[in-house]
């Protein structure tokens, strides 16, 4: 069976541009997914912890025959595989990081996964994207438009610029 899901992408750590990019491809040539659809990149302000370099930040629409914890456990090995090691600073630097924000219209809360994102209504650099593919989408659980969520937004702090690449 196949599923929709929206995937987070971002690096702060060497060609950020191109751990993106190979995150979000590495996933594509494993099991049973396709990209359906890029968001635009954005350069985007680190949120939390503040003393470490802007992000590249991306969300990919994916269809895959995985189910969630299929998909996060490719997705951990897809990051180890990059260089990421565990994160000794929370919200620090990272080379590859990537996150299931949205699967299906379901709801998780265990352990090792939670979709959706926790903390996605909160970050400009996940909503904006997701708002380039689609921003009627509805939050499943807080019942609102992404293009809602996003506008609701303080711009403090939250910065983000489109990144002009050839992609």
């Amino acid at each position: 069976m196949a599923h929709i899901a929206y995937i987070g992408v971002g690096s702060n750590i060497g060609d950020k541009l191109s751990n993106c990019k190979k995150g979000v491809i590495t996933l594509a040539e494993r099991q049973k997914t396709k990209i359906k659809k890029w968001s635009r990149f954005y350069q985007t302000e680190p949120v939390d912890y503040k003393d470490q370099d802007w992000f590249i930040n991306a969300v990919v629409k994916i269809e895959t025959d995985m189910d969630a914890l299929q998909l996060i456990k490719e997705i951990k090995s897809i990051e180890r595989a990059a260089g990421r090691t565990d994160i000794t600073v929370k919200f620090g630097p990272r080379i590859l990081d990537m996150d299931i924000l949205l699967f299906d219209d379901i709801v998780v809360n265990s352990e090792g996964l939670i979709i959706p994102h926790p903390r996605l209504h909160q970050r400009r650099f996940v909503l904006k994207p997701i708002c380039d593919l689609d921003p009627s989408i509805v939050h499943p659980v807080l019942n609102q438009e992404m293009r809602c969520l996003l506008a609701a937004l303080d711009e403090d702090g939250q910065r983000i610029i489109e990144y002009q690449c050839d992609f």
